[in-house]
C-alpha cells in the first residue's frame, strides 16, 4: 500500500471515530457530529498555518480531540484537582486512541510516536510537533470557540478574561502570535477589545 493511500485510510479512520460522537453541533447549515466539526476545523486551521506540514502532523492535529465524549468532564471530581487529573487522562487516552487507529491504517512506529507525543501534549516549547499542536489548538479556538465560552460564563470578570486570554496567547508561539494579529483567523468582533487588552498586558 502507498504512503498515500495508508494516510488517506487512516484520515478515514480517525473521520468515522469522531463521527459516532452523539453530541451536535450546527456550522454553516450543516448539522455536525461536534468532535468530527472540531477535527475538521483544526485541519484547516493547519492548512492555514503552516500548509507544509507532514502527514504525521496532519493526523496529530485531527486527532486532539478524537472521540472526546467518551472521557466525560463530569466522570471526575468538580475541582481544580479532579480537572486537572481528567485533562492529563484525557491526553493519555487521546493519544492511544489515534496510535490504535494509525497501527490499523498500516503506519510504523516513527509516525505512530510522533504522533502519540504531540497529541499527549509532551514537551510543549521543546518539541516542535507539540508546539504545532498547541497553536493549532489555541487558533481554532479563538476563532471558534472563544465567543461561545464568553457565553457560558457571563459571570466571569474583565480580570478574569484577561487572564483566560493571556494564558491562552502565552502556549501559542511568536509565529502564532504574528499569523492572529496579522488576518490569519477571524477574531470575535465582540471579544477585539478585550483580547487586545490582554495582549498588550501579557
Amino acid at each position: 500500500m502507498s504512503q498515500q493511500s495508508i494516510y488517506e485510510k487512516a484520515v478515514a479512520l480517525i473521520n468515522a471515530a469522531n463521527s459516532e460522537d452523539p453530541n451536535k453541533e450546527t456550522a454553516d447549515g450543516k448539522e455536525w457530529p461536534k468532535e468530527l466539526l472540531y477535527s475538521h476545523r483544526m485541519a484547516d486551521m493547519l492548512q492555514r498555518f503552516a500548509p507544509d506540514a507532514d502527514d504525521a502532523m496532519k493526523l496529530a492535529i485531527r486527532s486532539q480531540h478524537i472521540q472526546r465524549w467518551k472521557s466525560p468532564r463530569d466522570a471526575y471530581p468538580m475541582d481544580r484537582i479532579g480537572y486537572l487529573q481528567w485533562r492529563k487522562d484525557l491526553y493519555k487516552f487521546h493519544a492511544q486512541t489515534a496510535a490504535d487507529l494509525l497501527v490499523q491504517a498500516g503506519y510504523g512506529d516513527d509516525v505512530i510516536e510522533r504522533v502519540k507525543q504531540a497529541v499527549a501534549k509532551k514537551q510543549i516549547k521543546q518539541n516542535p510537533d507539540t508546539q504545532l499542536l498547541e497553536d493549532v489548538t489555541d487558533l481554532v479556538f479563538i476563532e471558534h470557540y472563544l465567543l461561545e465560552f464568553a457565553g457560558k460564563h457571563p459571570e466571569y470578570s474583565e480580570e478574569k478574561w484577561v487572564d483566560i486570554v493571556q494564558k491562552t496567547w502565552k502556549k501559542m508561539s511568536d509565529e502564532a502570535h504574528d499569523f492572529a494579529l496579522s488576518g490569519g483567523i477571524t477574531l470575535p468582533e465582540p471579544l477585539i477589545p478585550l483580547i487586545q487588552k490582554a495582549i498588550a498586558a501579557a
